[in-house]
């Protein structure tokens, strides 16, 4: 049943997770100057999943076979959509990345409909239109297509299928147990993907620092609060929430990174604000029957 309270705290979880991980642009940034981006995925995955197979161990073992096979197919998922996007910025301007990467907010309520056979509500599909616009202002000068585009809209694809996939087999009594299961199918696809060349480590103690924050940061905590905050919310209204992250990206590109502000960044964040306070503000007006049924909880 739902429960508008757990709800409110999954809208706050998924909030601060974007901010996380915009938190981590200019560290990538600079980070992947010195280590190759897969070795880097490689590295900071593999940590990652040490660390919460030595803490989590037990809710794992209590998984049922049928919810770690579950869990492989998110981490394949996820873990193929970080390698696709990681190759596409190789031939792809960063910013355009991020916006085709953010294009899975309109995936989303599409492969809702299409997979789910769930009824996509008109408020719904206009805040998706306000973050998609709030994206391109944020993101684009300039839109070329060429295999990088493409690879990189593949990525978007598959995160749109893990935000689906997580919105309809996640829950909270699995959340950690499902992460961990993830985290480990992440490391080992990155892994495969890093070791033709040769793995790269950090090489310096402001690396290292760097890293270790994205690990316990945006892997761990973050991987673990999308697991849980989804057993709460319609996947749709999860996509949406989380397009905060270039707004997060431009505020600490501003205040950390030494760039200065634009029109483009303030109107663009404008509309992701509005699209997130729509879609928020239809959710609490709603009576639980009247919810989406991807907002229901699912048994595993």
């Amino acid at each position: 049943m739902h429960d508008p309270a757990r709800s409110r705290l999954a809208t706050i979880l998924l909030v601060s997770l974007t901010a996380v991980w915009g938190s981590t642009f200019f560290l990538i940034h600079d980070l992947v100057v010195h280590v190759p981006p897969l070795d880097f995925l490689a590295v900071r995955f593999t940590i990652a999943t040490v660390v919460m197979l030595v803490l989590f161990w037990r809710p794992v073992r209590a998984l049922t076979r049928r919810q770690v096979l579950i869990g492989v197919g998110l981490g394949a998922l996820y873990g193929l959509a970080q390698i696709a996007q990681t190759v596409g910025l190789t031939s792809t301007p960063a910013s355009v990345s991020g916006f085709i990467t953010g294009t899975y907010v309109v995936l989303t309520p599409l492969l809702t409909a299409l997979l789910l056979h769930e009824r996509v509500a008109a408020s719904t599909w206009l805040a998706v239109a306000l973050a998609t616009a709030g994206l391109a202002l944020l993101s684009l000068r300039g839109l070329s297509v060429g295999p990088g585009e493409a690879v990189t809209l593949v990525s978007a694809l598959l995160y749109a299928l893990h935000i689906v996939g997580l919105g309809r087999y996640s829950a909270s009594e699995v959340a950690t147990g499902l992460s961990v299961v993830q985290m480990v199918v992440i490391a080992v696809l990155c892994g495969i993907g890093a070791l033709p060349g040769g793995i790269v480590l950090p090489q310096t103690g402001g690396q290292w620092a760097s890293l270790l924050y994205m690990v316990a940061f945006a892997s761990i905590l973050a991987l673990w609060a999308q697991t849980w905050a989804q057993a709460h919310l319609p996947a749709t209204r999860a996509a949406i929430v989380m397009t905060m992250e270039p707004v997060f990206a431009a505020f600490f590109a501003v205040v950390f990174g030494g760039e200065s502000p634009t029109w483009r960044m303030v109107a663009g964040g404008a509309l992701v604000l509005t699209a997130m306070y729509a879609v928020e503000l239809v959710a609490t007006r709603r009576r639980p029957r009247e919810l989406p049924a991807e907002a229901l909880h699912h048994e595993l």
